[in-house]
């Protein structure tokens, strides 16, 4: 098979270059001898994916994505027109899917990730009382939890839109998951996400990080996988929070093939020193069946250990500033 090619999203002020947040990504693939072709983002999220694409050449062969999030239906559309084109995406629209919202994921990881339940949604309505019930039933019908859609939350907005300090109260977790959706709007994500709450380790002091996912432009920040610190001072990863405040102990592993090809920080805490143990996630990432997927780790506060706080799909998850991602970008080529 031909080496592939890597695909990013083009700088909308210049569309002959990449996107300013991957133009080191390009650079680094060039150095590596490997060839990338250009998307137009806005395009495709427009609804415009054979215009979007006019850029790739025909007959580019296998293909992968780095850039901005996409709805996995504008990930399918993308797919298409490239196909006419000669090329191929070699992550699926259905594996984009499985990695890239909760639901595709979790029965894989269930037990190694917070308890969830989720209740499909056709658009920014937010559901009923009786759905509610029956998803904080779901997860026990007490205790702590948070609101997510799935792939966002919005943990910039901790107790506004996305904390329910306790599942029993029934009207608290409706005013959560009502404002919720009232903030997402058109950027809802499948449907509303009840997971449990967990607490995880933290080091230093509270710092507001940026997105550590490859959010739409134009979006709100929807508080990426691991959000900036709470109005308690305390920084929130996916999940849970920290006891005791601080940043989170917070790890990204990159895998292709089911393999673990870069293991770093989180791209919200770029310097920070990570360990994780992986010992029993290769096997769910391999029985997930994604070929380049993401898994985020937290370290549990009461030392129990590390726990999936978040899955996605490689080609959409940001890399922290300053890693050598060399060795992740050549797997990709040699892929």
């Amino acid at each position: 098979m031909p080496e592939p090619a890597i695909i990013f999203p083009a700088d909308p002020l210049n569309p002959r270059r990449p996107d300013p947040h991957f133009a080191w990504e390009a650079r680094m693939l060039r150095e590596l001898g490997g060839e990338h072709h250009l998307v137009d983002h806005d395009g495709l999220l427009a609804g415009r994916a054979e215009e979007a694409v006019r850029r790739v050449p025909r007959d580019s062969g296998p293909l992968w994505y780095r850039g901005w999030m996409l709805p996995t239906a504008r990930y399918a559309d993308f797919a298409a027109a490239l196909t006419a084109r000669g090329g191929t995406l070699l992550t699926s629209p259905p594996g984009y899917a499985a990695a890239h919202e909760l639901p595709g994921w979790y029965d894989v990881f269930e037990g190694a990730t917070p308890a969830s339940a989720w209740i499909p949604s056709d658009g920014p309505v937010a559901p009923g009382p009786d759905e509610l019930a029956a998803a904080a039933a779901r997860l026990g019908g007490h205790g702590p939890a948070i609101v997510k859609d799935y792939v966002k939350s919005r943990k910039h907005e901790w107790h506004e839109a996305c904390y329910v300090p306790e599942l029993a109260d029934l009207a608290a977790v409706g005013r959560v998951v009502e404002r919720f959706v009232e903030l997402q709007g058109e950027f809802l994500a499948g449907g509303v996400v009840l997971r449990r709450y967990e607490e995880f380790e933290g080091v230093g002091a509270p710092v507001d990080w940026p997105n550590g996912a490859n959010s739409p432009r134009g979006a709100a920040d929807a508080g990426g996988v691991s959000g900036a610190a709470g109005a308690a001072g305390a920084e929130h990863v996916d999940g849970g929070a920290l006891s005791g405040g601080g940043r989170a102990v917070e790890a990204r592993v990159w895998w292709l093939d089911g393999r673990p090809v870069l293991v770093g920080p989180h791209p919200d805490a770029p310097r920070q020193a990570v360990e994780p143990d992986l010992t029993d996630v290769p096997a769910l990432v391999r029985r997930l069946g994604c070929r380049f997927v993401t898994t985020d780790l937290a370290s549990r506060a009461d030392g129990s250990g590390w726990r999936v706080v978040e899955v996605g799909d490689g080609q959409v998850s940001d890399l922290p500033r300053g890693i050598d991602a060399s060795g992740l970008l050549a797997s990709l080529l040699a892929a």
